[in-house]
């Protein structure tokens, strides 16, 4: 038993951290899929108000967006990665727009 609390007391920064990954892993995998239906709605957004032609400005504003509504998040999605789920949000959107009058319109 006294192994056991002199092992604990002295590897206690590294029972933290292993924590704090397993927390970090958690958060990202239940936050993807919220985080990639979000980008649907602030894709539009970003078309909506700056029309085509302007990709690097709309993923510039969708980042801003991710930023603020997810600040943790974002600390922990290169931004590699947050590029390719816009990508597949765009997909998504042009798929809508396709087939739905209202978003079109929108």
């Amino acid at each position: 038993m006294n192994e056991i609390i002199s092992f604990l007391s002295e590897n206690w920064y590294v029972i933290v951290m292993v924590l704090v990954l397993l927390f970090a892993i958690y958060y990202t995998i239940t936050n993807k899929t919220k985080v990639k239906e979000w980008l649907c709605y602030a894709v539009t957004i970003a078309e909506r108000d700056l029309k085509s032609g302007t990709g690097q400005l709309k993923l510039r504003q969708v980042y801003d967006m991710f930023i603020e509504r997810f600040p943790i998040f974002s600390k922990l999605v290169p931004f590699s990665t947050f590029s390719m789920w816009v990508d597949d949000a765009l997909v998504f959107l042009r798929e809508q727009l396709e087939k739905n009058e209202a978003i079109k319109n929108f």
